[in-house]
């Protein structure tokens, strides 16, 4: 009976600790000294690179093939009683159409802003801080967003340029990196329309992400 739990035990510990790894590793990622531009280099020949508004607005055509009527959708405003409804339909109406559609299951590859924080030696790397791109386009403003990252991420530097780094941080530099995340679209809410915060009418689509790989880019060295 102890042998029974002594195992259960054993079993769960290193199941959770299997976890905690795969979860560092994913978010434990070198820092390179490459443009976005040049992200072509280093990701799979399959991925759809979607970090200008031209390649977005290719992409979204695929998927839900036009822009919504957002001055229709909006109506008189937040205040509207219809307001909340015709952007439930909206979304309701794009999810079944775009069902079975084979831009859902491509492999993409979208960016967010990064900044480096401390130097955290037990880690291995610098801790990074994420804010979210917005990309006006003629479909409205994109905001890629993403699902399972895990809670701490890293970015690793060489010897070299890690005391470059920590040395401009010292100074009290601001220190800006790329996130480059590359997934595939949730299948049952692949993306929510919505409306601006800060600006009336402003459509705002919001494609939503698995992320499969992350990767970290120098981009003021």
């Amino acid at each position: 009976m102890w042998a029974f739990w002594v195992i259960a035990v054993l079993s769960l510990t290193i199941g959770s600790l299997g976890k905690g790894w795969a979860e560092d590793a994913f978010g434990a990622r070198p820092l390179l000294t490459i443009a976005p531009k040049d992200l072509h280099s280093i990701l799979p020949t399959d991925s759809h690179i979607l970090i200008d508004p031209h390649s977005i607005e290719q992409f979204l055509d695929a998927l839900d093939g036009t822009p919504p009527d957002w001055g229709l959708v909006y109506g008189q405003g937040h205040h509207d009683p219809g307001h909340d409804g015709r952007l439930f339909t909206l979304n309701r109406e794009r999810d079944a159409k775009r069902a079975g559609n084979p831009a859902l299951t491509q492999l993409i590859t979208f960016i967010w802003f990064g900044e480096l924080s401390r130097h955290d030696a037990e880690a291995g790397g610098f801790r990074v801080a994420l804010g979210p791109k917005l990309t006006p386009t003629r479909w409205g403003v994109v905001r890629f967003k993403y699902e399972n990252l895990p809670g701490n991420l890293v970015a690793k530097a060489s010897a070299t340029l890690r005391s470059e780094l920590e040395q401009r941080l010292a100074q009290g530099e601001s220190v800006d990196i790329t996130v480059a995340m590359t997934g595939r679209l949730i299948p049952d809410e692949s993306v929510v329309y919505d409306f601006s915060h800060d600006q009336e009418g402003l459509g705002v689509i919001m494609p939503v992400v698995k992320v499969e790989r992350l990767d970290y880019l120098l981009t003021n060295k």
